[in-house]
């Protein structure tokens, strides 16, 4: 959502100037469909007990973990956050897998498997691209150094021949 900051009309988006913004639309979408659906399931419940610690406890969560994401996704994209995500459900599913015992099918392993190897993918290629980009800063920067290196051997013999 914000790889690169808006700047423009001198308003600049860091991560909590964007939860300034995002986060009083995210209650309004979400509390919309939350009074249809689930507050007449919570009314017939009469088990139902707001606790505020609880409440408080999840907000400050949510929170912190939307100013994540918004500081991850502005140190470097929205595509590695997308990675990251594919990475975490690995963990939780191996997590689910090997401690609750829960049942993970051939397709599943093909599923996982395509996924590892389009995270494999990218990795690789976002290497080569940091290397061909160092490459080409030190070719860039030899190059100075040889049109330098010429400028002080013409001027060089420019003044040996007055």
């Amino acid at each position: 959502m914000r790889e690169k900051p808006n700047t423009s009309k001198g308003i600049n988006l860091n991560p909590i100037t964007s939860l300034y913004y995002v986060a009083p639309c995210c209650f309004v979408f979400l509390s919309v469909p939350w009074i249809f659906v689930e507050l007449p399931v919570l009314r017939e419940a009469s088990s139902f007990r707001f606790d505020l610690v609880v409440f408080g406890t999840n907000s400050v969560c949510a929170f912190a973990l939307n100013l994540a994401v918004f500081l991850l996704v502005g140190k470097t994209s929205a595509l590695t956050m997308n990675v990251a995500g594919v990475v975490k459900d690995w963990l939780l599913i191996a997590f689910s897998w090997s401690v609750i015992k829960d049942t993970v099918t051939p397709l599943n392993l093909f599923g996982y498997g395509l996924a590892f190897l389009g995270v494999g993918y990218y990795n690789h290629c976002k290497l080569k691209a940091l290397k061909a980009k160092d490459a080409q800063k030190k070719v860039q920067a030899s190059d100075e150094e040889a049109g330098k290196l010429l400028e002080v051997r013409e001027s060089e013999r420019n003044e040996t021949k007055d």
